[in-house]
This record gives C-alpha cells, sequence and structure tokens, in this order.
C-alpha cells in the first residue's frame, strides 16, 4: 500500500533528514516508527501526506507515485489520509463539533451526512454530546482527541500520527494508544511515530526505526525481520 523506494529527504543548507530508505508497508498494517529526535521521523510521515517531496527516489500510495504528484491533485490523496500532528492544531474561535467538520466542508461534503459523520467521529473518540464545547475549555488530552476526530471523520484508509501523545501524561497516552489499535483492529492502516515503544506494546505492531536518516530496523509482530536493511 505505501512504499518507500530508496527516499532521501535533503533541505536547504545540507541537512539531510532522510538517506536512501525502502520499505514498504501493507494494508491493515499498524507499524510504529521511532528513533532520536531528529532521525527523520516526521519528514517520513510529511512524505506520505506530501506536506514534502522527496529530493530522491519514490514514495508510492496504491501503487501512484505521490511525490510527483501536482499541486492540484494532493487534495485528493488526502481525503484517504488522516493526519494527526504532534500539535493539535485546532481553531480555538470554533467549537468542537466545528473543528471536526472542517475537512468535510473544504471537500464539499452534504452537510447533512457530514453532521452524522462528525458526530459518530466525536462518539468513536469518547467525546459524545460535548460538540458545543470549544477547545479552550479541553484538558490537553480531549484537545488530542478532537485532532484525532477530525482525522477520521473523512473515514481514511491510512492513518498517521506524529507523536501524538509526547505531551499528554501515562493515562491519557494509555487511552490514546488504544483508540489507535482500535482503528487498526476496524481495517485502517496505521502508522504513528513515538518515543515511547512500549506504549504499543501490546498492539504487536511491526516496528521500523530510523537513526541519522537511515532505517536500521524493520521488525514484524513476530519478531522477525521484516526485510533486509541498513546494519
Amino acid at each position: 500500500m505505501i512504499v518507500f523506494d530508496e527516499v532521501a529527504k535533503r533541505y536547504a543548507g545540507g541537512y539531510t533528514a532522510l538517506a536512501g530508505v525502502s520499505c514498504e508497508i501493507r494494508h491493515g498494517e499498524l507499524v510504529v516508527l521511532s528513533g532520536h529526535s531528529g532521525a527523520g521521523k516526521s519528514t517520513l510521515l510529511k512524505l506520505i501526506a506530501v506536506i514534502e517531496r522527496p529530493s530522491a527516489g519514490r514514495v508510492l500510495i496504491n501503487g501512484e507515485d505521490v511525490s510527483r504528484l501536482p499541486r492540484s491533485a494532493i487534495p485528493y490523496l488526502r481525503r484517504n489520509l488522516g493526519l494527526v500532528l504532534q500539535e493539535s492544531r485546532l481553531l480555538f474561535d470554533r467549537n468542537v463539533f466545528d473543528n471536526v467538520m472542517l475537512p468535510l466542508v473544504i471537500t464539499g461534503h452534504p452537510p447533512r451526512d457530514a453532521g452524522r459523520r462528525v458526530a459518530a467521529a466525536l462518539e468513536r473518540v469518547g467525546l459524545e454530546g460535548r460538540g458545543k464545547e470549544l477547545p479552550a475549555g479541553l484538558s490537553g488530552g480531549e484537545q488530542q482527541r478532537v485532532a484525532i476526530a477530525r482525522a477520521i471523520v473523512n473515514r481514511p484508509s491510512i492513518l498517521i500520527a506524529d507523536e501524538p501523545t509526547a505531551h499528554l501524561d501515562p493515562a491519557y497516552a494509555a487511552d490514546i494508544a488504544d483508540l489507535f489499535r482500535s482503528f487498526n483492529e476496524a481495517g485502517v492502516t496505521v502508522l504513528v511515530t513515538t518515543h515511547d515503544g512500549a506504549l504499543f506494546a501490546a498492539s504487536r505492531p511491526r516496528r521500523l526505526v530510523l537513526a541519522g536518516g537511515l532505517l536500521i530496523e524493520d521488525t514484524r509482530p513476530d519478531g522477525r525481520p521484516a526485510q533486509e536493511v541498513a546494519a
């Protein structure tokens, strides 16, 4: 489903975030991506969502080279992607319902069905009946749940999340990890970055480890290497 083919990403000034990364993520997998700060984790996710484009190599989703998509086609790609960033990036002048509704408004979704989808997404993340509240009145964990509801309201086939538990206390972090596990059990392909490898251990995910822009480990849930990677 998602293929990285010798992908490199270099920024102005010569900084290399990724250096020849190759891997394939199959439909329905739960993948945990880890590595030190600056290892290239966030860059890898941004390449999937075409927030960034590779300097070399290819990123394919369902056989399509998204790294070469024209700008006009990117919104159509993102309809099948749910993206959760480290910061919730909510609109604090709009209530919870309107924040979750935003992707559906952008894509021109019929209002009646859009409302049902928003209500279902809020129920899914444990915020049923709280659509009229403003984000400022929510805890950090609740704000992250709103961001997750916004990411899944389009019912994406792929959900990617960049350190979604980074600023949460352990109890909330565990709840958020359980949410991602439940999405995966429903058939969604989930790719999440985290510094806390134990957080998703019970889900027995596939594990990718980056170091210095290189993929140094790719381990299946049974503990066996998924492929040969750089030593």
